[in-house]
């Protein structure tokens, strides 16, 4: 799994010109899933999310986390972070998981990330044409590969 986490002021997601879904301060978090991505992929990368330090403290450190500030979280589902550019000037998605393997982790994820912080998270809707619109602050963004672990 892939995950971009940025540190935002607002975030929100609009579909089909209704908005969807709206937070104020807290992380907006695009997430790609690959053939082979499984419950430690979704165990693993929900406790990164939620002990990630990358807020500001009273000093000014980013020293804080997420449940630290009580902060809220927009996930959206992102198949393009498995773009390959190797080769050619068009993207290849092939590593990214097809639907039917992909929708049930991502549901999963929401699913723990909300126990894990004991409190709902908004989303998109997968697979849908999306408008997400964020207010990155700081800008803070930070990139996990649930691959890249060790």
């Amino acid at each position: 799994m892939r995950a971009v986490i940025q540190r935002v002021s607002s975030s929100s997601v609009v579909i089909d010109g209704v908005c969807h879904g709206e937070i104020g301060k807290g992380a907006n978090i695009l997430v790609g899933i690959e053939e082979g991505d499984g419950d430690e992929d979704i165990e693993w990368l929900c406790h990164k999310i939620a002990n990630l330090r990358i807020f500001d403290d009273a000093d000014g450190v980013m020293n804080l986390s997420i449940r630290d500030i009580d902060g809220d979280i927009l996930i959206i589902s992102q198949f393009t972070l498995y773009a390959s550019t190797r080769k050619g000037n068009r993207p290849s998605y092939i590593k990214a998981a097809k639907p039917d393997i992909s929708i049930p982790i991502y549901e999963k994820f929401i699913e723990r990330l909300e126990n894990i912080l004991g409190k709902q998270v908004k989303k998109g809707i997968f697979g849908a044409d999306m408008k997400v619109s964020i207010v990155n602050d700081g800008p803070v963004t930070i990139l996990i590969d649930t691959k890249n672990r060790e």
